[in-house]
């Protein structure tokens, strides 16, 4: 089984930075992807960031230039540095991990629990 921890989240002022982190733990052979989705209030979940295993990033064109994803692959960890945030921004954020539990295994899927991010105007 796979364990994702995030932490990170709280609230900051408009134009403020944070910066979450989520830590998988667990029997991992590989990880593959990283990513980063954001559901606000009565909204659907979208994919803000995600960094490959080689890493190469993308990012939703709503925060181009004001995200950054990142991972240590040392640690299975995966971070989202967040600058200038709006009130746009605003949303429960989840991490999402695509991993291998062995050698030759079908990949399989995990969300990390959450984490809220608010923005004051």
């Amino acid at each position: 089984q796979v364990q994702l921890v995030e932490s990170g989240g709280g609230l900051v002022q408009a134009g403020g930075s944070l910066r979450l982190s989520c830590a998988a733990s667990g029997s991992i052979f590989s990880i593959n992807a990283m990513a980063w989705y954001r559901q606000a209030p009565g909204k659907q979940r979208d994919r803000v960031a995600v960094i490959t295993s080689g890493g190469s990033t993308n990012y939703a064109d709503s925060v181009k230039g004001r995200f950054t994803i990142s991972r240590d692959n040392t640690k299975n960890t995966v971070h989202l540095q967040m600058n200038s945030l709006n009130p746009e921004d605003a949303a429960a954020y989840y991490c999402n991990i695509v991993v291998t539990l062995k050698f030759g295994a079908t990949p399989s899927f995990y969300w990390g629990q959450g984490t809220q991010v608010a923005v004051s105007s």
